[in-house]
């Protein structure tokens, strides 16, 4: 049995920043949002160190820096956070539940969130490959000459020899990109041939600063916590052979998971999992319920869409309490 129950007006799910910008919005609307923080508070970006490519920082910000501004300005107009695991949801009614945890591991549920609107922003997972050296600092090397994100973290690489992992259209892609960057670019692929499409291996093929290495995979990530990336240790499938290749920087691409498990037959999604939203909104096939960031784009995922995602998501959320007459304020915000 629940000790306690929580009643709102908005309730967003995820505080990346998706999730702090569309409790901004919501905070400002007098709608006193409820933000479920879920397992990583802040989202992806706490695990990222400079962020140069968020207007507004000349000189850049961390990531973890980057990710309290954001909720600093949403308590500052009134949101509350709730640290909880969401364990089910119930979307077949309003008010929707959300059951609550308190952690992963727990079996018992101790909060029920009720909620006439409900903003999804639980964001995406990069598929990462498991080996020593890839955690994030301080336990590895993620963040620190790791990444899974080349237009977040490709400009840092300038003139030094790196290394993508992959073989479909995100790893064909980093790689392009980032040899507007790197003095070298080496695909590392465990299978002989690469699964993306024929003109994105067309060009990485036949590209001057790209090698690829097939039948390969990466076993380690060598280097120093002051210095970052130096090497990874490298495995040949054929030769059966070790080696060390030494490289500044690792882009892992195999892929993004959205971390939308829990609404898997009740929200429409795609075949990877990202939420389905109905035009230029953010609204999902469930009327009073929106998606937004990384939950529901799988194209640009960058933390400057991610907050105008959660702008939008925000603004229709409140629309669609006015429309059905639920008592909300007048909303006091312009259109900048």
């Amino acid at each position: 049995m629940a000790e306690n129950t929580i009643e709102r007006k908005v309730v967003i799910l995820g505080s990346g920043p998706a999730g702090l910008t569309a409790a901004i919005y919501a905070s400002r609307a007098q709608l006193e949002p409820l933000v479920i923080d879920g397992p990583q508070p802040g989202g992806q970006l706490t695990i990222t160190t400079d962020v140069e490519n968020y207007p507004g920082f000349k000189m850049g910000i961390m990531g973890p820096i980057l990710m309290d501004e954001f909720r600093e300005q949403a308590q500052r107009f009134g949101t509350e956070f709730l640290n909880v695991w969401i364990d089910k949801v119930d979307l077949s009614k309003r008010p929707f539940t959300l059951y609550g945890k308190e952690s992963a591991d727990s079996d018992e549920i101790t909060t029920l969130i009720k909620a006439e609107t409900l903003i999804i922003s639980t964001g995406a997972s990069a598929k990462w490959l498991g080996i020593p050296g890839e955690a994030p600092v301080p336990e590895g090397l993620g963040g620190n000459g790791v990444s899974a994100c080349a237009t977040c973290d490709g400009f840092f690489f300038r003139d030094v020899p790196i290394v993508v992992v992959g073989g479909g259209d995100t790893a064909m892609e980093e790689a392009l990109f980032l040899t507007k960057f790197a003095s070298e670019v080496t695909l590392i692929h465990r299978r002989d041939e690469f699964r993306a499409s024929k003109i994105m291996q067309e060009r990485v093929l036949s590209h001057e600063k790209i090698k690829v290495l097939f039948h390969t995979e990466v076993k380690e990530i060598l280097g120093r916590k002051e210095g970052g990336v130096e090497s990874v240790r490298i495995y040949n499938t054929e030769s059966k052979e070790e080696s060390l290749l030494p490289t500044r920087g690792v882009f892992i691409a195999i892929g993004h998971k959205p971390n939308t498990d829990l609404f898997k037959g009740v929200l429409d999604m795609d075949d990877v999992g990202y939420l389905v939203t109905e035009g230029k909104t953010m609204r999902t096939n469930i009327d009073g319920v929106f998606a937004c960031g990384d939950a529901q784009d799988s194209y640009y995922r960058q933390a400057v869409t991610a907050a105008g995602t959660g702008c939008m998501a925000a603004i229709d959320a409140e629309r669609f309490l006015v429309e059905h007459s639920i008592e909300a304020a007048v909303s006091t915000q312009t259109n900048w």
